[in-house]
């Protein structure tokens, strides 16, 4: 996901949720600064680096791949960006090795995101802006791992966007280049993806590389081939799942601002979203790289009040002179990604599972 769904539509989800605006405003920023909080900006504001929720891509290309390093790129994706659907997954006539990276693919319900959620309860806003952030993302990263793995995470070249038409709806195969620096050709369906590398543990088959920002537009649908599926067809339709999303991250806030007693996954808002049912819908079927401007519009009508564009200095200063760090709004994020990606690698390692590292 992008910052249009992860700033603005995470601050509408809050509203909707019965958060004022300057609540909603503080859990969107936190959703999106998981996506920013880089152990580079750490070592600028001299903040501990077991902190970082993401790795720059500059990070990335000087990351070991040695056990070490995949642990740690392993910690910081698998918490924040591709929470495990099933740490005790079964496959058979598999090996161990492969199991440990099978049981990293994201996707949503799984007990990981209710641990998530429940760790955010009666925690400042910024704890609930990660949660949100993770729990959206399990939408949005389904089926692919966050670590490194050719044999789970990658790919064939056989992607058939599935486009609305006239009379139903029809498939387009897919064109796929590797320059990072062009930009989708949304009208003709030419993406960008990473290079396949034959490594097994290749930066270049993190996550959903090899599937470029296709998981990250709301509108896309489409049918391919993923490895740990051993090439069959999977469907992924992204505006169905970005939806449930919302709903679930209202269902989510509502419990953690104590008007509901428990949060359980497979339940969602829908009651609640039904007057802008329409609209909704409508943003995240249109076929733009990015929708902030909808989003923002839409919680600005939910609110009636003017939405900050994001600025990730914000409140750097404010932490930075701060004598008692904990008190700010950064050492409140600090505190909840440490305390978030504790949990996560911890059940990860109670599962048997190596990847994440040791956690005592």
């Amino acid at each position: 996901m992008q910052e249009d769904f992860h700033y603005y539509a995470t601050y509408a989800a809050a509203i909707l949720a019965g958060y004022t605006h300057k609540e909603s405003l503080d859990i969107a920023y936190s959703a999106q600064f998981v996506d920013l909080c880089s152990r580079t900006l750490l070592s600028k504001i001299k903040a501990p680096l077991k902190a970082a929720t993401t790795q720059l891509q500059l990070e990335m290309m000087d990351a070991r791949t040695d056990i070490a390093g995949l642990q740690d790129i392993t910690r910081i994706w698998a918490s924040f960006h591709f929470l495990p659907l099933d740490l005790y997954a079964v496959k058979e006539k598999r090996p161990k090795r492969y199991m440990n990276k099978y049981r990293l693919i994201c996707g949503p319900n799984g007990e990981l995101v209710k641990k998530t959620v429940d760790l955010a309860k009666d925690k400042p806003l910024p704890s609930t802006g990660i949660a949100m952030h993770v729990l959206a993302d399990t939408w949005a990263h389904s089926y692919f791992a966050g670590t490194p793995s050719l044999v789970i995470n990658n790919t064939t070249d056989e992607f058939y966007e599935i486009i609305t038409t006239e009379t139903g709806s029809a498939e387009r195969k897919m064109q796929f280049r590797h320059n990072p620096g062009a930009d989708d050709i949304l009208d003709e369906s030419i993406y960008t993806n990473s290079i396949y590398q034959g490594s097994e543990n290749s930066i270049m088959n993190l996550g959903h590389a090899r599937a470029g920002h296709l998981p990250d537009y709301s509108f896309a649908r489409y049918r391919y081939l993923p490895a740990w599926n051993d090439y069959k067809d999977v469907i992924k339709d992204n505006p169905s799942d970005y939806l449930n999303a919302f709903c679930q991250m209202i269902r989510a806030m509502r419990f953690l601002r104590s008007d509901l007693p428990v949060f359980e996954t497979h339940e969602y808002d829908y009651d609640i979203i039904k007057p802008y049912e329409d609209r909704i819908r409508t943003i995240l079927t249109k076929r733009q790289p990015i929708a902030s401007g909808d989003w923002k519009a839409f919680g600005q009508e939910l609110s009636s009040e003017s939405i900050d564009d994001f600025d990730i200095n914000r409140y750097q200063d404010e932490y930075l002179s701060a004598v008692d760090k904990n008190s700010t709004f950064l050492g409140q994020f600090i505190n909840g990604s440490i305390a978030h990606k504790g949990m996560v690698c911890r059940q990860i390692f109670e599962s048997g599972n190596m990847l994440a590292g040791f956690v005592g």
